[in-house]
């Protein structure tokens, strides 16, 4: 590893490396992907990765292209020493909104690891159910600390891999490419087409045929 990648990483622990040194064990990282798009689940991701974890790579999933996202999630699954990945679909989101809906995909994260953080830190959400764990919510932590960015690259994977097999169901949306953000193509689609069952209702109204 570069001297430089090295040092960046470091950078992202800066914070993890103060609660270790507080006397904690074990830190989650926790993020979302797919609160945005009109088609398909909002995903979130909660990892615990050992302390002297260092993967290449890491960061906001968003700044990483897909071939390397998929590389270094799997690099953050065989290093985890737990994870877990909640999903809740378009019909839930529709019934009780996406901020509730992304509030409970992450306690069904929490809920699937085996291992119980000491602390959780989560990206920029607030007022959500840890089960009594502590947590730090940060504006931007993907892209600020080494836990939730990889809990960022596990949510995007495990999302645009669903988006990927539903593109073979339902090829005529393009789901493959735009993974069910809104697109000119998905927009163009939807207004031509109609909606399929993995659109979001909620969302798409505005663009329904008329």
């Amino acid at each position: 590893m570069k001297e430089k990648e090295l040092a960046r990483l470091e950078n992202l622990k800066n914070y993890e490396n103060k609660l270790y040194m507080e006397g904690l064990n074990y830190i989650a990282g926790i993020d979302e992907a797919g609160r945005g798009p009109l088609a398909g689940p909002v995903v979130v991701a909660s990892v615990i990765l050992p302390k002297d974890s260092l993967i290449e790579g890491i960061n906001d999933s968003k700044k990483i292209s897909e071939s390397k996202r998929e590389k270094i999630y799997e690099n953050i699954i065989e290093e985890a020493i737990s994870y877990g990945v909640g999903i809740v679909w378009q019909d839930e989101i529709d019934e009780i909104n996406i901020l509730n809906a992304t509030k409970k995909a992450l306690t069904d994260a929490i809920n699937q690891m085996k291992v119980k953080p000491d602390r959780i830190l989560v990206d920029a959400l607030d007022k959500i159910d840890t089960n009594g764990i502590p947590y730090t919510s940060v504006i931007k932590g993907d892209a600020k600390m080494y836990s939730i960015g990889a809990a960022s690259i596990i949510a995007k994977v495990t999302r645009d891999r669903i988006m990927r097999e539903y593109d073979e169901v339902y090829p005529e949306y393009g789901f493959a490419g735009h993974k069910g953000y809104g697109t000119a193509k998905h927009i163009e689609a939807i207004k031509n087409l109609g909606i399929c069952p993995l659109h979001r209702k909620s969302f798409v109204k505005n663009f329904e045929r008329g």
